[in-house]
């Protein structure tokens, strides 16, 4: 058997606006803004919901009631789920009916986006077990695969959810980590009794998130038999291929004028067609083939940029004063009891808010200030630490 594992991460921030200091102790909103600003969480989520949520969830459920052997998994933030209950409820709605088919299952990860476990594992934990709460409110199941925000791993965060009970976690397949090794098998994360480590195969799911509408790219256009024809090929280095993406890959990365949809929506059928290949969920890929060898990485690995380390969210003195500053509140925040100041220093927590605060250039550069909702680095900055002063005097009254 030849396995594809299909993960789609959907998440969508919440965005502070542009916060400024004549604001501070005199108006505590800030996240919501006017619907007609360029920068307004709702008028965002609406414009994705549009170019991505809605096709491409119609799509996946066409193709789940189509073809019994499809399967795909989701993580989902709580970020993201807050703004959908507001204003795209039905799109819960759908995401429920299609995980009772039993060919969706749900990962679990932290509620708010946040790099918490490598600031303060305490609330860490919390955001996980907030997640965990959410998920099942919504869809009635408890997750059993864990994914850390920005796929960021390393051996203590292997260990600590071998600890939890999680039966698998997701990692980057990188080839500084791997060497000669491929990514299309399950390993086993170093110093763990029994959880499995799948990793992405980066460069076929990169084809896919970043490529695919490139016409520089010398494999332009990247046609379905082209790509089954790949798919044929890496599973002579394993028979397991684990394609990691975010969901807005699919309309608002790649728009719907490059095809994209047609694409996903040719695969499906033309990897099903083929002799004994299949599709799994990510906790049937973890129970795929027993671990084929041990797998260490002290050192963290995300995702992101050319280095695939946490040089997105850590690499510049605005990044490092705004987490340290953040994170210092968190015990006194925490003990007031004030649930509407808590949800606002969580969001605050979510990766978005210091990845807009990177200073990098060239291509890694050109990235950041397209998912960016501000003018540049130094002004993300000035409105976040301009909120952190609002909280401060919020908590002081």
């Amino acid at each position: 058997m030849r396995a594809i594992c299909l993960y789609l991460h959907i998440h969508q921030p919440i965005r502070y606006r542009e916060y400024s200091i004549f604001d501070v102790g005199n108006n505590s909103n800030y996240f919501n803004d006017n619907f007609d600003n360029r920068q307004s969480n709702e008028r965002i989520f609406k414009k994705v919901a549009t170019k991505s949520y809605r096709p491409m969830l119609n799509l996946l459920e066409k193709n789940l009631k189509k073809y019994p052997d499809f399967k795909i998994s989701f993580s989902i933030t709580g970020t993201w789920l807050e703004q959908a209950e507001a204003w795209a409820p039905e799109l819960i709605k759908q995401i429920g009916r299609m995980v009772k088919t039993g060919q969706v299952e749900i990962v679990g990860e932290t509620y708010y986006h946040s790099l918490a476990f490598f600031d303060s594992q305490t609330e860490f934990e919390s955001q996980v077990s907030l997640h965990a709460a959410t998920i099942q409110r919504l869809f009635g199941v408890t997750p059993h695969v864990f994914r850390n925000t920005e796929l960021a791993y390393n051996d203590k965060l292997a260990k600590w959810a071998d600890e939890k009970g999680y039966t698998a976690i997701l990692a980057e397949g990188w080839d500084k980590i791997l060497q000669e090794k491929s990514p299309n098998h399950v390993y086993k994360p170093i110093n763990c009794s029994s959880i499995k480590l799948l990793l992405k195969n980066y460069r076929l799911s990169d084809d896919i998130a970043f490529r695919f509408s490139n016409r520089s790219w010398s494999e332009w256009p990247l046609t379905v038999p082209k790509y089954l024809n790949w798919l044929d090929d890496t599973c002579l280095e394993g028979s397991l291929i684990n394609l990691f993406m975010d969901f807005e890959t699919f309309g608002e990365h790649q728009w719907a004028e490059t095809g994209i949809f047609d694409f996903i929506d040719q695969l499906i059928p033309g990897w099903l067609n083929q002799y004994d290949n299949k599709f799994l969920t990510v906790s049937e890929a973890a129970a795929y083939e027993e671990p084929q060898a041990e797998i260490s990485m002290p050192e963290t690995i995300t995702w992101a940029d050319t280095e695939r380390d946490l040089s997105a969210w850590d690499s510049n003195s605005l990044q490092k004063s705004a987490t340290k500053e953040l994170y210092n509140l968190r015990d006194q925040i925490i003990a007031t009891n004030d649930s509407r100041l808590i949800s606002d220093w969580r969001h605050l927590t979510t990766s978005d808010h210091p990845y807009a605060m990177c200073t990098k250039y060239w291509h890694d550069g050109d990235v950041h200030a397209y998912f960016s909702a501000y003018a540049s680095p130094y002004e993300a900055f000035m409105y976040f630490m301009n909120v952190l002063r609002d909280i401060e005097y919020r908590l002081k009254k």
